[in-house]
């Protein structure tokens, strides 16, 4: 009978340690080629430089990092949930939510005028706000319709070339353009949902990279059209109200009795842009709440039990895929005039992944939490510009860190689409009763 007992288990602390090891020694492997030597081009041509101090410094990090995970999260018995945050503290996390958004746009309106804030501020500002349209744009289609798009970045490209073609060839203003790109890119995204009506999973995701991959080649080899890999420049700049931002005596600046700053067309374009994101966010909150909005998410759901349920899953799909494009179109078209100049290179995958994961971090269908992901995550990009060495490790390691203690993003719980009216407790169960 003693042969066939159970072996005792090991020490939780001897089994944490061991597995901390072989991590470590898994992360040298790897970190001794790729950290350790780097290529230096010298005067007697290329050489290899050693760093192992990085190498020290990260085998540590993932030895500590790993050894900490397997003494809380991954210990036998732990609790495993969509969240390792207390109950109490989501629930304050949910209260503070109400009035961060407030706050947050209080703050965006009155950021060009706060002290200290400089040119640069608010040009990052410009392009936090323009991540957060796109993030909330690709929302709709991911977090809402649980329709994964890898080729989100090819409508941002059809609203950008939308706008300056027809800004070159018919010279057509910007606020004439702003919609027509907008119309484009949605009339491209159902386009886009025809084919991959039967598909899901991973197989839709293919097919809307290699979308993405099309547009982008096609802008790229389409030279008398588009420009090719030379662009297109020259992109008219918006007006305000037909007064353009110059220092002549019809400009902006002449005709309110300022004195000429080309800091005015900055601010312009921030409120611009800021006005835009706005109403990307106004427009969905409200659709969300309409029969269209719920059907999405019975979509992302189940599938199969949306047909059930009679539920037109083509129609569905199709205006997921078209109202996300649209939104991309407009922020497409707001990107060509504040650079002035667009090329096929400003439209890679690394965006379409750049916007899904701010998208995927933020939460899922969450506003809020994309908004905050996208001041996170492109402004971190700024602040470790200067680390250029560091900074896409210091990046892969945040992301792998809300994976793991935030599987569903930052701001996980959201608000329900339709809210009953009344509560009863029935039988020792809370049944809700009433209707939206």
């Amino acid at each position: 009978m003693a042969d066939n007992a159970p072996a005792k288990p090991g020490h939780p602390l001897a089994a944490a340690l061991r597995d901390a090891l072989i991590t470590a020694l898994v992360a040298l492997g790897l970190a001794a080629p790729m950290m350790g030597l780097v290529t230096v081009q010298g005067p007697d041509g290329l050489r290899l430089d050693p760093h192992w101090q990085r190498v020290a410094i990260a085998v540590a990090v993932v030895f500590l990092g790993r050894l900490a995970l397997n003494l809380t999260i991954w210990r036998p018995g732990a609790r495993r949930s969509a969240s390792f945050v207390p109950p109490r503290v989501e629930a304050t996390l949910a209260k503070l939510a109400r009035w961060l958004a407030p706050l947050a746009i209080a703050i965006a309106v009155a950021l060009p005028f706060l002290p200290g804030v400089e040119r640069y501020t608010v040009d990052l500002a410009i392009l936090v706000l323009t991540y957060v349209m796109l993030g909330w744009g690709l929302n709709i289609v991911v977090g809402l319709a649980g329709l994964l798009d890898l080729g989100y970045v090819a409508f941002y490209a059809v609203g950008a070339y939308s706008y300056a073609l027809l800004a070159q060839y018919f010279g057509l203003s910007f606020w004439v353009c702003l919609p027509l790109a907008g119309i484009l890119a949605a009339f491209w995204g159902v386009l886009l949902g025809f084919p991959v009506l039967r598909l899901r999973g991973d197989y839709l995701a293919i097919v809307t990279l290699a979308f993405g991959e099309i547009i982008r080649i096609v802008l790229l080899n389409w030279y008398w059209f588009t420009g090719g890999p030379n662009g297109i420049g020259g992109i008219p700049r918006p007006s305000f109200f037909g007064l353009d931002f110059t220092p002549g005596p019809g400009g902006f600046a002449a005709t309110f009795g300022l004195k000429f700053s080309g800091l005015h067309r900055i601010i312009f374009l921030y409120y611009l842009i800021l006005t835009l994101a706005l109403i990307t966010n106004f427009v969905t909150i409200r659709l969300r709440r309409l029969p269209i909005g719920r059907a999405w998410e019975a979509l992302r759901e189940d599938e199969i039990a949306c047909r059930s349920l009679g539920i037109n899953t083509v129609n569905t799909k199709l205006t997921a895929f078209a109202l996300g494009a649209m939104f991309a179109g407009f922020a497409g078209s707001f990107f060509a005039t504040r650079q002035g100049f667009i090329s096929p290179e400003s439209f890679v995958f690394m965006e379409s992944a750049l916007i899904l994961a701010i998208v995927v971090l933020g939460g899922m269908g969450s506003q809020i939490g994309v908004a905050i992901a996208a001041v996170v995550m492109i402004g971190g990009f700024e602040l470790f510009r200067e680390f250029k060495d560091y900074r896409m490790i210091v990046f892969g390691a945040v992301m792998v860190g809300i994976m793991v203690w935030r599987p569903r993003g930052l701001v996980s719980s959201r608000s329900p689409s339709v809210f009953l009216k009344e509560k009863k407790a029935i039988s020792g169960a809370l049944v809700q009763e009433g209707h939206g």
